[in-house]
């Protein structure tokens, strides 16, 4: 073969070749020159956005604060003191009993469209014991180095709710009503009831008129009286 012809053939060969490096690095550096304005876009559009989106989230707070409130609570900073007395109670025994209370209201023919049903679990505190207040000296004897006492009956001080517990565990309302505003307030009554109630059912004055009797007779037998014995009335 001449060498001249394969010159010839191999000159434009190279050149075809360089032409395509050229024209990829070209495509390239357009390439990541797109990239970078790509980003460079999006993060302007982003920034330019921001205070917007910001905006849109601080009315999108205010709307829902306008329909889903936040309860606010003030104590009146006056306090009416209507009586103080002395107490002289012994409190011999505490209970915790739950209730589920079903207050309702509307239940007719017509109860899916105005009527209104609640379940309230209620956890209550019932404490008992005697008022000592109501100890006289006639109470109190001795016969034969024999110490006898008759104690007041026993009685129930306190029952009430623990709110920090209690709660609504499920409520209906009708399709054309807002329900009762005073429903709970009547379920919350009718559980103080119920949990004083449930505490007289298993016993509460009795173990409560046990346990006066167990500490009053430690007490009196510290103080000198060997022998001392509860009765339920004086004898004549």
């Amino acid at each position: 073969m001449n060498v001249s012809n394969y010159e010839s053939s191999i000159i434009p060969t190279m050149k075809n070749s360089s032409n395509w490096l050229l024209v990829g690095g070209i495509l390239v550096i357009v390439l990541v020159g797109m990239i970078l304005m790509v980003n460079t876009v999006r993060s302007l559009t982003e920034k330019a956005l921001q205070p917007v989106q910001d905006t849109t989230g601080a009315l999108g707070t205010q709307v829902s604060s306008v329909f889903n409130p936040t309860p606010t609570v003030l104590a009146d900073p006056i306090t009416i003191i209507h009586e103080i007395r002395a107490l002289a109670r012994l409190e011999t025994v505490h209970y915790s009993v739950e209730k589920v209370i079903t207050a309702e209201t509307g239940q007719g023919l017509f109860g899916s469209l105005f009527g209104d049903k609640l379940l309230f679990v209620a956890h209550g505190v019932v404490i008992a014991g005697v008022d000592l207040e109501k100890l006289g000296p006639e109470d109190m004897w001795l016969e034969n180095g024999v110490l006898y006492v008759k104690l007041p009956p026993p009685e129930i001080f306190i029952a009430t709710l623990d709110n920090d517990k209690s709660y609504v565990y499920d409520r209906e309302t009708g399709l054309l009503t807002k329900g009762d505003i005073n429903l709970e307030t009547s379920a919350r009554r009718l559980a103080e009831d119920a949990v004083a109630e449930s505490a007289l059912e298993d016993g509460i004055l009795d173990l409560a008129g046990k346990n006066a009797e167990s500490y009053f007779s430690l007490l009196l037998r510290d103080l000198g009286y060997p022998e001392v014995i509860f009765v339920d009335e004086k004898p004549e």
